[in-house]
């Protein structure tokens, strides 16, 4: 029996929608992943390079977006309403040099479970899509660290950013 724990409250149709072409990506994620396993390549070798590579990307283009490098400028660009309202978002503590989240929910983990990935699968998949808010985080001259995440079994993601 998984000991994941994923479900969402928030019902609402577009918020529905929208988790929906998350979970998408998601699943590109894990058939990518699963097809480079059954040529004999490790996805933790490949994945997370490529991941973090469009996380980099993501990260400056917000930094350009809201002209700043401020951990505030990430919460107003990447962690808006609507990204709130797709995790179940809480912004715990923001400055320019602090960034803490709590996600009560996450429908990247929704599609890996859809798709009948084991615990471990899941939570390796999950290592590698943090790879992306590494990259992103690094953009912002800062690192992230996750002592919690709904992957592994915890009630929350907590995220944790702060300038190094």
């Amino acid at each position: 029996m998984s000991k994941i724990k994923n479900e969402a409250r928030n019902q609402f149709p577009l918020v529905t929608a929208v988790r929906g072409q998350l979970e998408q990506r998601a699943a590109w994620l894990y058939l990518l992943c699963d097809e480079g396993r059954k040529r004999g390549l490790n996805p933790r070798d490949f994945g997370s390079a490529a991941i973090r590579r469009c996380g980099l990307g993501q990260g400056r283009h917000l930094v350009r977006e809201g002209g700043t490098d401020s951990l505030k400028g990430l919460r107003k660009t990447l962690f808006t309403k609507p990204a709130q309202w797709m995790f179940e978002m809480k912004v715990i503590h923001s400055t320019d040099d602090e960034l803490e989240l709590h996600f009560h929910y996450c429908p990247l983990v929704k599609a890996w479970q859809k798709a009948g990935c084991s615990d471990e699968e899941i939570s390796m998949l999950c290592d590698i899509a943090m790879c992306g808010d590494r990259g992103i985080g690094e953009a912002y001259g800062c690192e992230l660290d996750l002592p919690k995440t709904i992957a592994n079994g915890d009630d929350i993601c907590h995220l944790r950013y702060h300038k190094k």
